[in-house]
């Protein structure tokens, strides 16, 4: 993996920008912001801070706001967080019609293994593709009882009750498609419809076809250009967790496609993908489209990327190059990104490690969930505190170890 350049801000921060970019999640800026209410809330105690967090703005379809105000023994930060909304158009999608969405999910994942998708991913991270073979067998194991049901309701009243062919199969057919609608509510529960829902659109997003993921793109580059121009900021941080990483790197793309000059004068932009899918996403032979953007922010030095990987968490890319790893030769220019492997179990009290270590969307979550203890690698304490992010990755345990003394800033 290439050196990165070690680029920090030369001055403490004192008002940030976040954008944030949620995943496949139809909860959308009212549950994100109880979420967000809730780490704040421990991470004042944790962190020993004084801090007051502004209400739940909802400025359009398209955004919602809130703003934290932080303080320490001798700092100030003003955090404006932006949350990049589009929880109606993800809840359109699931809505539609479930033989539809079944249609769709059982195209992809034949087509993954045609394709050689899923060969590749199984030897990228066996672990993650794990469990794109459990939400696909699940989804198999619905319509196989369905269908079971079906087929018994027909051996039934054939042999039980002497029903011709033409009355018994649409009574089959029927007790089939109750039994289908009647475990949906599981399904939901189980997350094998959001599951299986994702990833055909995921698909075409990576190969650059025009999806409903077009609009928070649009959204979120016109917000970071205009934030990266805001001369009363000193930081602007773009975050994608989950299946919002792939998203955040085209919006990069996209808004120095407006903005030539962006990051490259105060504030510092910095794009962080965090519990990444992204390489789900790239190591399809037929997502060239995707590849070539990260080609590109890979080679850009205004921007600092940094992609944070937890070995616990199997529902992203352990110990992976998000570039080389997908197939991308960036050459000898490449900058970015910076690979941060976080420990779960330094931030969270081993009581609370134990409950949550085989709940692997749990865990998925931790990325923007607060910590237990003060630990290098704390969401509230990156997006809050006056550190540059960048400083987390370089030098966190030493950051979180004199917090809240006011280390030097760099």
């Amino acid at each position: 993996m290439p050196a990165v350049t070690n680029r920090t801000t030369a001055a403490p921060i004192k008002r940030r920008r976040v954008i944030y970019v949620h995943g496949y999640d139809p909860q959308g800026a009212a549950g994100y912001y109880s979420l967000f209410e809730y780490g704040w809330k421990r991470f004042k105690n944790v962190w020993s801070v004084n801090s007051t967090l502004g209400p739940l703005e909802i400025i359009s379809n398209e955004l919602a706001a809130w703003n934290v105000a932080t303080s320490g023994p001798d700092w100030e930060v003003a955090t404006d967080y932006e949350f990049i909304r589009y929880e109606d158009l993800l809840e359109e999608k699931l809505s539609r019609p479930a033989g539809w969405q079944v249609l769709a999910a059982l195209q992809w994942a034949v087509g993954d293994v045609i394709s050689g998708a899923t060969a590749r991913i199984i030897r990228a991270s066996w672990k993650f593709e794990v469990h794109h073979l459990l939400f696909q067998l699940l989804m198999v194991l619905w319509l196989v009882i369905s269908a079971g049901a079906g087929w018994i309701t027909l051996s039934v009243v054939r042999s039980s009750l002497g029903l011709t062919m033409w009355m018994a199969v649409p009574l089959a057919a029927a007790i089939a498609v109750a039994v289908f609608f009647a475990l949906r509510p599981l399904a939901e529960r189980f997350l094998i419809i959001r599951i299986n829902n994702g990833w055909p659109y995921l698909r075409k997003f990576g190969r650059g076809e025009s999806t409903f993921f077009d609009r928070p793109i649009n959204t979120a580059a016109a917000r970071l250009v205009t934030a990266a121009n805001a001369s009363d900021l000193d930081e602007v941080i773009l975050i994608g967790h989950s299946g919002g990483a792939p998203l955040v790197l085209p919006i990069i793309a996209r808004a120095l496609e407006r903005d030539p000059d962006l990051g490259r004068r105060l504030p510092s932009v910095v794009v962080m993908t965090l519990g990444s899918i992204m390489p789900g996403v790239a190591l399809h032979p037929r997502a060239q489209w995707l590849r070539d953007i990260i080609r590109r922010v890979a080679n850009e030095p205004s921007v600092r990327w940094i992609d944070c990987q937890s070995r616990k968490d199997v529902l992203q890319f352990w110990n992976f190059d998000p570039v080389s790893g997908v197939g991308v030769e960036a050459g000898p220019q490449r900058c970015n990104p910076l690979i941060w492997q976080v420990r779960f179990r330094d931030a969270v009290s081993p009581e609370r490690y134990e409950r949550m270590r085989f709940n692997f969307f749990r865990l998925h979550y931790q990325f923007i969930m607060p910590s237990d203890v003060r630990a290098p690698y704390d969401y509230f304490a990156l997006t809050c505190g006056p550190f540059p992010a960048a400083d987390w990755v370089q030098r966190g345990r030493e950051i979180a170890s004199a917090w809240p003394a006011a280390p030097s800033m760099p």
